[in-house]
């Protein structure tokens, strides 16, 4: 099974928002999965993309604080 991974680029492109918030995302603690490939290289799984956009679902401004 072959798993297309993702840069940060093209993360952000899919979430709408930008590369430091993804960035920052990562240093605070990472709601989004990430794997390091080597020492510099940030990839992102599609469907842990896909689960974090399921998993922030919300219905009410007042529901979650994601």
């Amino acid at each position: 099974m072959l798993i297309k991974l993702l840069n940060t680029k093209e993360t952000a492109e899919i979430l709408s928002v930008s590369e430091a918030f993804l960035e920052r995302d990562r240093w605070a603690g990472a709601r989004i999965p990430f794997i390091k490939v080597g020492a510099r290289a940030i990839r992102y799984r599609l469907q842990d993309i896909e689960k974090y956009i399921e998993d922030n679902l919300c219905y009410s401004t007042s529901e979650g604080s994601a």
